[in-house]
């Protein structure tokens, strides 16, 4: 019986014994994979790689897991010579955040680039770079390493190629490229660029562009309908050329000029007393015999004032005791927006005729010519901008009203010529944007007085007022200019609703009278009609 038990106990022994080995061992899911062993000659790989070698996208979606982590760095750590990489990370935009390249040869970083930049293109046969020469030795491609951001595929190409005298040939005809070495002797290759102006004139613009270009070859052509240059110049030049316009190229500021030009006349007259003039200063006494004589005798009827009267003019006196006062207020207020250091003129008046009267010869007849005077108000402002919102004005301002008529005689015969009142103000200003200037002092003032008296009767005091006349006139005239310039900005601008263009030039023309101040038949076919608006 005891050796039966001792058997059950060992069977049972070997039984469970696996059962505690595995459960001792850790689970097979949670052991990472071994890694197997990479030969001594083989180079380092990278743990993520992209299809091509040369060219890699950054991705948001590498690998986070810290085992893998441990694997790469243990096999980057491991490599002796760094592998070559690029690094182009891509946008939707033409402009890259980063263009990499560590270690890679220069005809992959140019296919890489090309690729980017959408140029197809082809190596030139001479290019020495994988040919072998005579002697069966074959020449690498040099390796760079760069590390760019925030420029385009092509400005990064062309810098590569640059810096080992190569350069891109274009071929219009197959739309290939040629990338071929450069000549040393040869001249910098020509590029031409068609550039759209936005606020400037070609014509304006062409003469600071042209004295950029040095090459004798590089030139600058303008076309006024599209507002275009076209420009055929070197590399360098070109840059030189764009940064010109850009800032040349620029908005034109404005200005608002505001104007009120006030013109006075005062002319007050004043005429007192009695004028005795018409009695003593041409009266015509006669005596004499005859039907024409003033005091006449006849011989048979005897000295009678019948037949003898004495004739003179009489009396003739003039009495005036009158004041005249006439003023005259002109106000104009003239508004204008004009560009940066470009005239604005206003004028407001009349054209007044002028007949111009020409006597007759022997051999020609006389005749007349009517020409036009301005009589008006004319106002010149040329505005310039300059620091600190600060308006330099060139004002010129002039006013011709008309004058007193004259007797100008031409072949014997008289004509009435008409003269003309003009004053003008021409200054040059500094004054700061929204700020007003006040210009004035053309001031005329004329006093006039007059006095007519019979002599010793006129000194009479109080009596001789009788025998005198006093008259007194005053014209003043003066002129005040108020200029406001306000640099206008572009929020000042504001869009006005209209139908204008909605218009077809057949909509009628209504009345907005009531039928009491209309000449028209009332429509009575109307519905309504409203007193403030006119009939509907």
């Amino acid at each position: 019986m005891k050796p039966q038990m001792n058997l059950l106990v060992l069977l049972g022994c070997l039984t469970f014994a696996p059962i505690g080995f595995a459960q001792d061992t850790p689970p097979a899911t949670d052991a990472p994979a071994p890694t197997p062993a990479a030969p001594a000659d083989a180079p380092a790989v990278p743990a993520t790689t992209s299809p091509d070698p040369i060219f890699a996208e950054v991705s948001a979606s590498a690998p986070t897991n810290p085992a893998s982590a441990t694997a790469e760095a243990a096999v980057l750590a491991a490599a002796v010579e760094p592998t070559p990489a690029a690094t182009v990370v891509t946008t939707n935009s033409d402009v890259l955040p980063l263009i990499q390249f560590v270690d890679v040869s220069l005809t992959s970083a140019i296919e890489n680039l090309a690729r980017q930049a959408n140029l197809n293109y082809i190596l030139d046969p001479k290019i020495s770079f994988g040919v072998p020469d005579p002697d069966g030795r074959v020449t690498a491609a040099p390796n760079i390493t760069i590390r760019w951001e925030n420029i385009t595929a092509a400005q990064a190409l062309s810098t590569i190629l640059k810096t080992y005298d190569l350069q891109i040939i274009d071929d219009p005809n197959s739309k290939i490229a040629r990338i071929a070495s450069k000549d040393p002797t040869a001249a910098e290759p020509l590029t031409t660029k068609v550039i759209q102006l936005k606020y400037a004139s070609p014509s304006n613009i062409v003469v600071a562009v042209s004295s950029a270009l040095t090459d004798k070859r590089s030139k600058v052509v303008t076309d006024t309908r599209t507002s275009q240059l076209v420009i055929v110049a070197t590399e360098k030049e070109m840059g030189l050329a764009n940064e010109l316009i850009e800032r040349l190229d620029t908005a034109t500021k404005q200005v608002l000029i505001e104007a009120k030009i006030l013109e006075t006349t005062v002319n007050p007259k004043s005429v007192k007393g009695i004028d005795w003039s018409g009695t003593l200063k041409q009266q015509n006494v006669t005596f004499g015999n005859g039907t024409n004589a003033s005091l006449t005798l006849n011989t048979l009827s005897g000295f009678s004032p019948a037949t003898a009267f004495l004739n003179a003019d009489g009396v003739n006196i003039a009495l005036s005791f009158l004041n005249n006062s006439a003023d005259t207020k002109v106000v104009s207020e003239p508004r204008t927006v004009t560009l940066d250091n470009q005239k604005s003129t206003i004028e407001v008046g009349l054209q007044y005729p002028i007949v111009n009267v020409s006597a007759g010869t022997a051999n020609t007849t006389g005749g007349s010519q009517i020409s036009y005077s301005n009589l008006t108000v004319n106002l010149e402002v040329t505005p310039r901008i300059t620091a600190n919102d600060f308006v330099e004005l060139k004002v010129q301002q002039s006013i011709l009203r008309l004058g007193p008529a004259f007797t100008s005689t031409v072949g014997g015969e008289a004509n009435i010529v008409d003269s003309f009142f003009t004053r003008r103000i021409d200054t040059d200003v500094l004054i700061p944007s929204g700020n007003t200037l006040v210009l004035g002092g053309l001031v005329s003032d004329e006093n006039s007085s007059a006095n007519t008296k019979v002599p010793l009767l006129g000194d009479i005091p109080f009596f001789g007022q009788v025998f005198r006349k006093d008259g007194k006139e005053r014209n003043r005239q003066n002129l005040i200019i108020f200029i406001t310039p306000t640099i206008v900005g572009t929020n000042d601008f504001q869009p006005t609703q209209t139908r204008f263009l909605r218009s077809t030039g057949q909509e009628a023309a209504i009345e907005e009278t009531s039928p009491w101040n209309s000449g028209k038949p009332y429509d009575w076919t109307r519905p309504y009609w409203k007193p403030t608006g006119g009939s509907r």
